[in-house]
């Protein structure tokens, strides 16, 4: 549920993985690859990566289901050369017996085929036949492909791992603040978004009278564009209450906004409000932004990219994420946990967006290790003093002992509360044996964009961001305007995506002139086309300088944002659709100096999500072992990891400004002796004068 095309992409899943399936041990190459008869059925490109890659796959655009489970897909009935209007739908083992030819074949206005002789499919093989033999023919270029694969423009012209990239990354593309609509589509964006669900349509024809951010009221209307009435002679409203700020399984907020006015009319099925990531009731997954290929100081070194400050003052590509924190009381065996501001060692000012029952007001801006919610657990009853039996006599039960237990903002995140529910046990019978309140707090992150964030074109060209400039120090056109990104020149000839440099020239073309372009995937804009228009639009705009009249490249004259003087070379410029993926360096940076450790072992826990360290495995061992670093090796092994007196001792030793104490023994020494003695083996550990050694007391 990152976005709506992920969302519909999950719904259009076929795997050969599950119960009466495959494993994914057992399947070889025959069952991964493409196969003739997948045509029109599932993508032959929208597939994982890993080791799911050919076992999952996507359904194609027109493809159904049949009521035996069979995928079928849509051909045009062809007789004596003339293509009909009359649909069939074929499963894989009928259309084996036709000759079907495909759908880009010349054809007059008639329906009939120019060709003499024609290129066909026949039982899974390539030949050409008389127009005369053809019965069917394909529907529509996009039906060999599934719905991500094609919103890309220029599809035939990429490599296919590189397209499959482009599919799968157009799923992980998180809503922006502000959508908008590519430049360069392939047609496909409304009926996608529209699809999706996201996007609020009129169930009736109607006029809209009332219009506000969470709701719009439409009156329906007849055929005549009278109002409706019912029984009782009033009109009939239909009102339709809009999403704000909900949170998806992944942490992505969606938003809906009217765009409709007051006093419009509105037929059946037409959008009244746009989604996240949709553009007047059209997909829109990512930013419009301008583009130069080429070397600049070594910061687009290994697909790594360069940003304009301006991109980040606009917020062009800062996010909104929902985050939600749970926390529960449940009975122990002490008595029950208690949700209270009342917390013990806890300042007033940690406690000041605390209303009086513990929980976070909505509306506070909370940061990292902030409390949301109050919470104190019973500790196990001491040897109470006379002292003590006094105050508990006095104040009650207050002065016993609780341990704060409260749920804070973990590291690294600050945000809004949004919202917050309360579930109680008396109100909610499903909340479990031993729970007596469920607490959730809703917190809206912004992310803007920044160094280490993961962006991508549609045609698998991704990157990640290596600096931001401002914007006087960037490239610059011959208008002054300066360029948004620059991407590296050598990520495009030996990935052979050269879809992207097509989409580059045909969406400066539509920023010139003011048009957008859907240029339908294997039946779109020739590089003439785009060529021959481009270089006409630049000179109306005095843009062309560094092409020429006979050869026309695309690639204009670019200056030094810092000098001014330019370039040596012609650059490609152009627009390109941008997205800024999942992947956020914010959300995966971590750090750690103490913190949790394993029971056994008592080496530090791995991973963010348990606050762990980073794993020094066997083979980084072996590699300072041969580098002969002995201190390292033996500081890795022992005081950084599980020896725990050690590790107690040089935290302390830090602290104080000390010199560090020597390194004891490894707990996982001690664990492997044990485990040999669990073997009945008569393992005994000595000194260096032969006198044996309590292993427990080292």
């Amino acid at each position: 549920q990152v976005n709506p095309l992920a969302e519909l992409t999950n719904k259009r899943r076929l795997s050969a993985i599950g119960p009466g399936g495959l494993k994914r041990e057992h399947a070889r190459f025959e069952v991964r690859d493409v196969h003739h008869s997948h045509y029109g059925r599932m993508c032959p490109i929208e597939t994982p990566e890993g080791a799911n890659i050919g076992l999952m796959t996507s359904m194609a655009t027109f493809a159904k289901i049949d009521k035996f489970g069979f995928l079928l897909t849509p051909y045009r009935k062809v007789q004596k050369g003339v293509a009909s209007d009359d649909i069939v739908y074929l499963a894989a083992d009928e259309e084996e017996r036709y000759n079907i030819a495909h759908s880009t074949i010349a054809m007059d206005a008639k329906g009939r085929i120019l060709d003499e002789n024609v290129e066909i499919r026949y039982a899974g093989e390539v030949r050409y036949v008389n127009r005369e033999d053809v019965d069917y023919m394909s529907v529509s270029p996009k039906q060999i492909v599934s719905i991500s694969t094609s919103l890309i423009p220029f599809l035939e012209n990429d490599d296919a791992n590189r397209a499959l990239m482009g599919s799968n990354m157009q799923r992980q593309a998180v809503p922006v603040i502000k959508s908008e609509a590519p430049i360069v589509g392939t047609g496909v964006e409304g009926v996608a978004a529209r699809d999706s669900g996201y996007v609020v349509l009129a169930k009736h024809k109607g006029k809209v009278i009332s219009v506000d951010g969470r709701r719009i009221i439409v009156q329906r209307l007849d055929e005549k564009g009278k109002p409706e009435l019912d029984e009782k002679g009033k009109p009939i409203e239909d009102v339709y209450t809009l999403f704000k700020f909900v949170r998806t399984n992944q942490d992505t907020a969606v938003n809906q906004r009217p765009i409709v006015s007051v006093g419009e009319e509105v037929e059946k099925g037409a959008p009244i409000a746009d989604g996240p990531s949709t553009e007047m009731g059209e997909l829109a997954l990512g930013k419009n932004v301008l583009v130069a290929f080429m070397p600049w100081e070594g910061y687009n070194f290994e697909d790594a990219i360069l940003v304009n400050q301006e991109l980040l003052e606009d917020d062009t590509f800062t996010t909104i994420h929902v985050e939600m924190y749970e926390t529960i009381a449940r009975d122990t065996q002490l008595g029950p946990e208690e949700i209270t501001a009342d917390i013990p060692n806890v300042s007033k000012e940690s406690l000041k967006n605390l209303d009086e029952s513990g929980i976070v007001r909505v509306g506070a801006y909370v940061t990292s290790q902030d409390i949301l919610v109050g919470k104190v657990t019973p500790k196990g009853e001491s040897e109470t003093t006379p002292e003590e039996k006094i105050i508990r006599s006095v104040f009650g039960d207050r002065g016993r002992d609780v341990k704060d237990s409260s749920l804070k903002l973990p590291h690294g995140v600050e945000g809004r509360v949004i919202d917050v529910k309360v579930f109680e046990k008396e109100e909610v019978s499903e909340l479990g044996s031993g729970i007596n309140k469920l607490v959730k707090v809703f917190v809206g992150i912004r992310k803007p964009l920044d160094v280490g964030d993961k962006l991508a074109g549609r045609h698998g060209n991704k990157g990640v961001v290596s600096n931001v400039i401002p914007k006087e120090d960037m490239p610059f056109l011959p208008d002054g305007t300066p360029i948004q990104l620059v991407l590296s020149p050598l990520g495009v000839p030996s990935r052979m995506n050269v879809g992207q440099v097509l989409e580059t020239h045909l969406g400066w073309l539509g920023k010139l002139t003011n048009r957008y372009f859907a240029t339908p995937i294997f039946d779109g804009a020739t590089e003439d086309e785009i060529m021959t228009e481009l270089y006409e639009a630049r000179k109306k705009f005095g843009l062309e300088d560094g092409d020429s009249e006979d050869l026309k490249t695309g690639k204009v004259t670019l200056r030094d944002g810092r000098t001014g003087s330019p370039f040596d070379f012609p650059i490609v410029v152009g627009i390109m659709y941008m997205l800024k993926l999942v992947h956020i360096a914010k959300d995966k940076i971590h750090a750690r100096s103490t913190g949790p450790y394993s029971l056994i072992h008592q080496q530090p826990l791995g991973g963010k999500a348990h606050f762990g360290g980073q794993r020094f495995g066997e083979m980084e061992v072996w590699a300072l072992e041969a580098y002969g670093a002995a201190h390292t090796l033996n500081e890795m092994l022992t005081i950084k990891s599980d020896d725990i007196k050690g590790r107690n001792d040089v935290y302390k030793a830090i602290l104080k400004g000390i010199n560090i104490p020597e390194p004891g023994i490894p707990e996982s020494f001690k664990v492997l002796i044990k485990e040999l003695q669990g073997l009945s083996l008569d393992v005994k550990v000595f000194d260096q004068n032969n006198v044996e050694l309590d292993v427990d007391k080292l």
